[in-house]
């Protein structure tokens, strides 16, 4: 049986994996939809006259949406609700919904939700696992692998979903048991008119939560929530009596729960302290749904859990130099959080490789922690120049055109001790598919070597 009105007038706007799979499932609650895309021949339309009349699919433009009566759009997350058309239906009284709101209607299970400008795949696969040992039925997807209204097939104890600020947008009645915002920075600014647009897209995962998981150091994830909300804070420096933290003492650097020592982050497999701060996101949530933050099953996972391609990836050490493939850095704060995590003041050993497309980010927040940590600077791509011109006068920096002739570069100015790091704090799609492409090519070239 339906949930939701059979009496609406309803569209999926977009296609490719979110709107097929919103068509999909709109189809097997034996709903009526119609289906329209600016594209003419867009991913999945194929898949999709399989489901839906051929009729009721219209491509090559959207002004069809002001013929149909609609009451109920389904927008795809690459579609900006600014676009004219969606504006004038919305100023008319035409709901703007999305997957995830689709999902929340029909969810039976408890849920979380992950956001953040960065790590948030590498934290949602990660609470996944860490689910999953102990003893839960967990599912994940989303923003990442299998989309949110598939994972209801499975029939999970808990479904953990990695969310988009486009996601966001659409979404109106989140309610997770859980919600987590890991950090807040300069993304997508072509889409968002300034970063506190993008902020407030972000804070729409604490709407109705249950409980919210936030990052003390980063003041922009901080939620509103009626008092008695239960909250939990993670931070890379000591943590207050309920917040998950690190400790150094002689033995290392400690995970920490209040003044609890959990696990010596040598024995963690993730390095850098950018991904302890994703290993505390986690057990902040564990605690938060009162599971076991100092379990043996969860010590397990920390010691084998080796993150995800393309995210601070170790491709191979060469006579001494280190080369990290980071190309999942499409933005100034995972470029950030690499370099604070690896680097190191007193040996200054990073060769950095920066460039692609910025998205309309300011790049200066680079300048104090390139002047800090990194030794060079080699910068290609559509956005060099505006890279170029936040690079400190006493690093030095060089142009290329492409990432093969960067590569041929570094090789004749590393030594043994260095570390390669790419992280190119921009979008791929100038010169690449995706960042998953950039990265393999990064790596093909470094294997070369």
């Amino acid at each position: 049986m339906s949930l939701i009105s059979s009496d609406r007038v309803r569209a999926v706007v977009g296609l490719g994996v979110s709107g097929v799979s919103t068509a999909n499932f709109l189809a097997k609650q034996g709903l009526d939809f119609f289906v329209v895309d600016s594209r003419e021949n867009p991913p999945g339309l194929e898949q999709v006259k399989t489901i839906c009349p051929e009729d009721r699919i219209y491509t090559g433009s959207l002004d069809a949406l002001k013929e149909l009566g609609v009451t109920e759009l389904f927008v795809s997350p690459g579609i900006a609700l600014s676009t004219p058309i969606l504006k004038e239906l919305a100023a008319q009284g035409v709901q703007m919904r999305g997957d995830i709101d689709l999902f929340r209607d029909y969810v039976k299970a408890p849920f979380v939700a992950i956001t953040g400008s960065n790590a948030k795949s590498t934290v949602t696969t990660l609470l996944n696992e860490l689910l999953l040992a102990l003893g839960k039925k967990s599912v994940a997807g989303g923003n990442l692998g299998r989309p949110a209204l598939d994972l209801l097939e499975d029939q999970a104890d808990i479904y953990v979903l990695e969310l988009s600020s486009f996601q966001l947008e659409t979404t109106h009645h989140l309610q997770a048991d859980v919600a987590c915002l890991l950090n807040v920075s300069e993304d997508h600014m072509d889409r968002y008119d300034d970063l506190y647009g993008y902020q407030r897209a972000k804070q729409r995962i604490y709407r109705g939560c249950k409980a919210a998981v936030c990052n003390k150091q980063d003041i922009l994830t901080a939620p509103l929530l009626a008092q008695n909300t239960p909250v939990r804070a993670f931070t890379k420096g000591i943590p207050d009596l309920k917040e998950f933290g690190l400790i150094k003492d002689d033995e290392g650097t400690w995970l920490c729960h209040g003044v609890k020592r959990l696990l010596n982050t040598q024995q963690v497999r993730l390095k850098g302290e950018h991904n302890y701060a994703n290993v505390l996101a986690c057990l902040a949530m564990l605690d938060v749904m009162g599971l076991p933050v100092d379990a043996p099953e969860v010590f397990a996972v920390l010691e084998q859990y080796a993150g995800l391609p393309h995210r601070c990836e170790t491709v191979r050490e060469l006579d001494g130099v280190v080369f990290i493939n980071d190309s999942k850095g499409t933005n100034v704060g995972a470029t950030l959080a690499a370099l604070e995590g690896l680097g190191d003041s007193k040996t200054k050993v990073i060769h950095l490789l920066l460039g692609g497309v910025g998205k309309g980010a300011d790049f200066s927040p680079l300048a104090p922690v390139i002047e800090k940590y990194v030794k060079q600077v080699y910068v290609f791509g559509k956005d060099a120049g505006q890279i170029i011109d936040i690079i400190p006068t006493d690093t030095p920096c060089s142009h290329y055109q492409d990432l093969s002739e960067v590569i041929g570069s570094v090789k004749n100015n590393v030594q043994a001790g260095d570390i390669v790091l790419f992280s190119p704090a921009c979008a791929s799609f100038d010169q690449y598919k995706s960042f998953e492409h950039r990265g393999m090519h990064f790596q093909e070239l470094v294997n070369l070597l």
